[in-house]
C-alpha cells in the first residue's frame, strides 16, 4: 500500500497573466513540484488558465493543479512566486512601474502570508529590485525567504549570446550578469570563461573573439533585450517562465546551488539596505548565503551605481507616499 503520509511538494504562482502562466506552464512540463496552484482575482480568467493547464497533465510529470481568486489556494505552499502587478509597456523602464506594483504587492502580500506563512517567497514582478525590498520590509520573514528572480534571466540572455558568438555550447560558459535587473546591470568580464579560459583570452584562429568593443556590444544587447521582446510582443514571458521554474527547483530540492538573484543586501562590498543581484546559494530556506566574486575597479563601481540607482528609487517612493495615498 502506497504512503500517502508524506506531504505533497506545492508551488504557487500568483497572477495569471502572461509571466504567471509562462511560470505555472514551465513547472509542470519540469515537474518543479507536485502540485502546482495559480492564483489570481480575475476569477473567470484564472480558472481558464487553471483548466488549460489541467486539460494537459496527461502528458507531464505534475497531475494535480488547482487555482481560483481565493488565496486560500496557496495554503501549504513551499514556494510563492509572486508575478502580478501592471505589466511594462514598450518605452517603459522597470523603474517607472515601481509606484504601482508595490501598492499592489502591499494589498496582497499580507493575504498570501496568511495562508502560507512557510512558504519561500519569489518576486518576479517588475521592478523585481525594488518590490523584493518592500516584499522583505512587508513580509518580516527571515533573511532570505524572501527574494527576487533579479539577474538570472539576463544572466541567461548573456551566457546565450557568448556562446554563440565563441561558437560552443551554452553550458561551458560561466558569466553573470549583477545589479540591478534593469538598465544599470552589467556583465562582470573579469571573471568570465569559457571552460577553465577567461574569457579575454578565448581566440579563433589566432585572433582574440572578445575585444572591448564586442564586449560592449554583447552587454548593451543583454541589457536591452527585453525592451525588443516587449516592442515586438508586448510582453516577455517564456523565459522568464522557465527561469522562475529553475528557482522553485533549486528551493524545493535543497540544491543549494548558486544563482544571481535579488535580496536585501548588508555590507555587501560596502552595500546595505537595498536589493540587487549578486551571486548567492539556494536552498531549502531560500537564500542563505552572498558570495563575493572578483571585480575590477570598474565593475565595482558600477555595482555602487547599480546601488544608488535603487536606493534613489527607494527614497522617491518614500518621499511620495503620503501624496499617493491621499
Amino acid at each position: 500500500m502506497r504512503n500517502t503520509s508524506k506531504k505533497l511538494t506545492k508551488l504557487s504562482v500568483i497572477g495569471a497573466g502572461a509571466v504567471g502562466t509562462a511560470v505555472a506552464y514551465a513547472s509542470i512540463i519540469r515537474g518543479s513540484a507536485q502540485q502546482v496552484a495559480l492564483y489570481d482575482i480575475n476569477e473567470a480568467k484564472v480558472v481558464a488558465e487553471v483548466k488549460d493547464l489541467q486539460h494537459g497533465t496527461q502528458f507531464t510529470p505534475v497531475t494535480e493543479v488547482m487555482g481560483g481568486s481565493d488565496p486560500g489556494v496557496v495554503a501549504g505552499s513551499d514556494v510563492v512566486v509572486v508575478t502580478a502587478g501592471a505589466k511594462q509597456n514598450p518605452g517603459q523602464t522597470r523603474l517607472d512601474l515601481a509606484a504601482k506594483n508595490v501598492k499592489i504587492l502591499g494589498q496582497m502580500l499580507p493575504q498570501l502570508l496568511e495562508h502560507a506563512p512557510d512558504a519561500v517567497y519569489v518576486l518576479v514582478t517588475n521592478p523585481v529590485d525594488v518590490l523584493t525590498y518592500e516584499a522583505t520590509r512587508i513580509a518580516g520573514l527571515p533573511a532570505g525567504r524572501v527574494f527576487g528572480s533579479g539577474t538570472l534571466l539576463d544572466t541567461s540572455r548573456l551566457r546565450l549570446m557568448l556562446a554563440q558568438k565563441a561558437q560552443v555550447a551554452q553550458g561551458n560558459v560561466h558569466a553573470v550578469m549583477m545589479g540591478e535587473h534593469g538598465d544599470t546591470e552589467f556583465p562582470v568580464w573579469s571573471s568570465a570563461t569559457i571552460g577553465s579560459v577567461p574569457l579575454r583570452e578565448w581566440e579563433r584562429d589566432g585572433k582574440p573573439v572578445f575585444t572591448d568593443a564586442v564586449l560592449d556590444e554583447l552587454a548593451h544587447s543583454v541589457t536591452n533585450a527585453a525592451y525588443e521582446v516587449i516592442e515586438g510582443k508586448g510582453a516577455t514571458n517564456y523565459a522568464i517562465g522557465l527561469a522562475g521554474a529553475r528557482i522553485v527547483e533549486a528551493i524545493i530540492n535543497d540544491e543549494q546551488v548558486i544563482l544571481p538573484v535579488s535580496t536585501v543586501l548588508d555590507d555587501y562590498r560596502s552595500i546595505t539596505d537595498v536589493a540587487l543581484s549578486v551571486p548567492s546559494l539556494i536552498g531549502r530556506q531560500g537564500v542563505t548565503k552572498v558570495y563575493e566574486i572578483p571585480m575590477s575597479v570598474a565593475e565595482r563601481k558600477q555595482l555602487r551605481a547599480s546601488a544608488d540607482t535603487l536606493r534613489a528609487a527607494l527614497d522617491e517612493l518614500t518621499a511620495s507616499a503620503p501624496a499617493q495615498e491621499g
